[in-house]
């Protein structure tokens, strides 16, 4: 007899190890995404399959006022801040799902007066001496323990979810500061850009101004007609009439930059008002392949990271098909008077195993282990689709910044011609050779190349910010230290 019960005892040890090591619900298997072996866009703006150097990418413009405004973005922006607190909602989030695999302790202590009914049931049918006392003073104190054995493991895979969950949210902070480093190099090429087109159009504007007064006076000597001076005074009045919109877009390119910064729209004003170069793009543009960009881009790695906590979540809702087990205790002292409340004679106890099974709740658990289903699902779309999106990013972006340069070698042809038809227009008109027309024919055609090539100046540099942003860098260098790795293990 006393073997066979030692038999059963290790039967029921090894029973209860092999439920421990199994969980209900699917096991997560990350999804297999197909990555073509290189980019179909045609990389004729120097870009090359070499692995990418993305971790500062900022710096290859070689712009210190560029990389001071990153540096202080990334310290104060809020909507970082916003998901840094996002990650230490998720950490805390885990810690509560893996304290469920530990027992409760709770302690306990309370005074009473009580008075019990003479006539309760069983008491009150007995016949009972005189002097027993009804009314007395009770003292308890003790300990109260739960421990829910994860049998099916559905603690396990809350746990599994809670992990995969703040995976998530560290990837999210780095999707929000790759999203970060784009705006504020985009809104300062932006605000350069813009500054460099109002130059252009002061200069215009003079040289207009000059045409007029010519024109003016020509008129006045007999020499051509009204109709040079309303036309001379027409294209200046037009040119006129852009500087506003150039000065009113510096002011906002600047106040958002200050608001990116985490400052007030005015901050930056004495700063970035004074016009500076844009910010020239470097000869080599490394892109890598397209097999790297699954492992580099955050929104990638959030997105996968989300689809295997709604796996585990249909772990979660299966295991409530099934019991719970748990193991329940509670000791302590107890007596009626103080005096004796902490002695032998006052301990009590009770310890034992209970087993809880819901029979019928009307289809509520099928139901819900449908909707983690049907959310599994989703969740597994909207990793492909972010895959999908990742590779439209690069592809497009290297096509325009490819295409763009091509472009802008042609309108920096284009300006020189019409420098040289400006310069070969007012000789002509001054020796009496040309009419008036044709020179501010030449002043309007230079005025739209200069603002064409500045455009164009400006739209590589963003074209390359864009391909930076498509293929995931900038969170390296500025990552705090990973918060992702302290929370592994539950401290």
């Amino acid at each position: 007899m006393k073997y066979r019960s030692q038999i059963l005892l290790a039967g029921a040890a090894l029973a209860f190890l092999l439920f421990q090591g199994c969980a209900v619900g699917p096991n997560y298997q990350p999804p297999k995404t197909t990555a073509p072996a290189q980019w179909s866009a045609p990389q004729a703006g120097g870009e090359t399959n070499l692995e990418p150097s993305l971790a500062s990418w900022w710096k290859s413009f070689n712009d210190p006022q560029l990389d001071s405004l990153v540096e202080r973005a990334v310290r104060t922006n809020q909507d970082l801040r916003i998901a840094e607190a996002r990650v230490r909602e998720a950490r805390a989030f885990y810690r509560i799902a893996s304290s469920q695999l530990w027992p409760t302790v709770d302690a306990g202590g309370s005074y009473a007066r009580e008075n019990q009914s003479k006539n309760q049931p069983v008491l009150g049918s007995l016949p009972m001496p005189s002097g027993i006392p009804f009314e007395n003073n009770v003292y308890q104190a003790g300990f109260d323990a739960s421990w829910e054995i994860d049998v099916f493991g559905g603690n396990r895979r809350s746990v599994e979810a809670g992990k995969a969950e703040l995976a998530a949210a560290e990837f999210g902070r780095r999707n929000v500061l790759v999203t970060l480093l784009g705006e504020v190099a985009r809104n300062y090429v932006e605000l350069r850009g813009t500054q460099r087109r109002l130059e252009i159009a002061t200069n215009n504007l003079k040289t207009q101004e000059e045409a007029l007064a010519l024109a003016e006076n020509r008129f006045k000597n007999g020499l051509t007609s009204d109709l040079d001076v309303q036309q001379a005074a027409t294209l200046l009045a037009n040119t006129r009439a852009a500087i506003p919109m150039l000065e009113s877009g510096i002011q906002a390119y600047i106040h958002r930059l200050g608001v990116l910064l985490g400052q007030p729209p005015e901050a930056l004003l004495a700063e970035l008002s004074a016009p500076a170069p844009i910010p020239s793009a470097p000869p080599l543009v490394p892109a890598g392949l397209p097999s790297d960009l699954l492992r580099r881009r955050p929104d990638i790695q959030l997105a996968e990271r989300q689809l295997a906590a709604s796996t585990a979540r249909i772990g979660v809702a299966t295991a409530d098909l099934f019991p719970k087990f748990s193991l329940t205790g509670i000791a302590g002292y107890e007596s009626t008077s103080a005096s004796d409340w902490f002695s032998g004679g006052s301990k009590f106890w009770s310890l034992g195993p209970t087993v809880q099974w819901r029979i019928f709740d009307a289809g509520r658990i099928r139901a819900n282990i449908r909707v983690q289903n049907a959310r599994q699902e989703q969740a597994l779309a909207a990793y492909e689709k972010t895959v999908l999106l990742s590779f439209e990013d690069v592809e497009n972006s290297l096509v325009a910044y490819a295409k763009e340069q091509i472009r802008r070698r042609s309108l920096d042809d284009a300006v020189t011609s019409s420098q040289d038809s400006l310069h070969l227009a007012n000789q002509l008109y001054a020796n009496g050779l040309a009419s008036f027309i044709n020179v501010l024919d030449a002043e309007r055609s230079l005025y739209q190349a200069q603002d064409a090539l500045v455009q164009s100046d400006k739209a590589v540099t963003q074209n390359l910010i864009s391909l930076y942003k498509a293929l995931g860098g900038g969170w390296e260098t500025l990552e705090q230290p990973s918060q992702l790795t302290q929370a592994q293990t539950p401290k």
